[in-house]
């Protein structure tokens, strides 16, 4: 962990240009609001560019573009990831060490790679086969003939249901659940009640492939039959619900509490911004971004930008959202002209 860098050397370190005193010390990184003497911060975003005028960070992250200001400046193309790489400098997370707690239970069956850290009250089942250097914190559950890559993270209380698959480097926060029974029920008119719903068995697992997070209280449901698919790196945020036998294109966010209902096809980078939700058996193109709040009542295309519910195109959505608190208004404007005796159809002012 670094304790102090020279802006040359923080320069150098991230393939920057320096605009500013090559010899200041930078101790820590802070949000551009609260920065001080010693700290940088970053702006990517246009709502914070006067602040940067005012700051008193001894530098900043910005784009090559960006004006000068008093601070010092790094310049490179991409400032928000310059920004995480700079965080790395000075923040280390806890390092945890080979060995398995005694109070683990892990059947005999189970097959656990080199240099796996084990903490306290995991349990792990039968036929369970976990990789290389998995770090497994505390109650942690691997169900029957689940299987985990190298470099597992497990946070405490997450949950690998029977038979899913999770590859290389995936990562789960606190509380995430893999595998879950998706929500399958059939109508049975013959039961006692003459509307009962009889549960579906859900055979499939969930796969999740290489460099996926799933992060706090999120949920990938298994399938009924087939498979639930997360495609490499796609990154899960908090409450998140994937449906049974859905599939998540490769690179995707799907950001908190959206929520995709069963069979949906979801293409590689798209954005689900929060609270927004697709229903079943739905395809969603490459490249789409689903604004927040948004709901998809049926396909949308490659590239597209879709906003409201039902979600439409973004641009429509902003002028119709523009017009909407003006609705009274116009409306009123129209029962007037009505009075007045102006040739105004009754179904256009009602």
């Amino acid at each position: 962990m670094t304790t102090s860098i020279s802006l040359a050397d923080l320069a150098g370190h991230l393939g920057a240009t320096l605009h500013g005193d090559p010899t200041a010390q930078i101790t820590s990184v802070a949000a551009i609001e609260t920065a001080g003497p010693g700290q940088v911060t970053f702006v990517s975003n246009p709502k914070y560019t006067s602040l940067a005028r005012t700051t008193k960070a001894t530098a900043i992250l910005v784009d090559p573009k960006f004006p000068e200001v008093p601070a010092a400046t790094l310049r490179l193309a991409n400032p928000y990831l310059a920004f995480a790489r700079t965080i790395e400098l000075f923040y280390q997370p806890p390092r945890y060490a080979p060995g398995i707690h005694p109070t683990a239970v892990i059947a005999p069956t189970a097959d656990i790679g080199a240099n796996a850290h084990i903490g306290p009250y995991v349990v792990v089942m039968d036929n369970v086969v976990v990789g290389d250097n998995a770090v497994i914190l505390p109650h942690v559950v691997l169900y029957p003939h689940a299987t985990v890559g190298d470099h597992f993270f497990a946070h405490a209380h997450s949950i690998v249901r029977e038979y899913c698959q999770l590859g290389d480097h995936v990562t789960l926060q606190n509380g995430a659940i893999i595998g879950a029974d998706g929500f399958g029920f059939a109508r049975d008119h013959s039961a006692p009640s003459g509307n009962a719903w009889y549960k579906i068995l859900q055979s499939g697992p969930a796969i999740l492939e290489d460099n996926v997070e799933v992060q706090s209280n999120a949920t990938v449901d298994r399938a009924s039959i087939g498979e639930t698919r997360i495609h490499a790196g796609v990154k899960i945020d908090n409450l998140v619900q994937v449906g049974h036998g859905c599939t998540v294109g490769l690179d995707t966010l799907l950001c908190a509490q959206v929520g995709l209902a069963g069979s949906t096809e979801v293409g590689k980078n798209v954005i689900f911004a929060g609270q927004a939700a697709s229903a079943g058996h739905n395809t969603i193109g490459d490249g789409a971004i689903i604004t927040a709040q948004s709901g998809v009542s049926g396909d949308v295309a490659p590239g597209k930008v879709v906003s409201g519910s039902p979600a439409i195109d973004n641009a429509a959505w902003l002028k119709a959202s523009a017009r909407f608190k003006h609705l009274p208004k116009i409306l009123q404007d129209l029962k007037d002209a009505r009075k007045s005796g102006e040739d105004v159809p009754e179904s256009t002012a009602e």
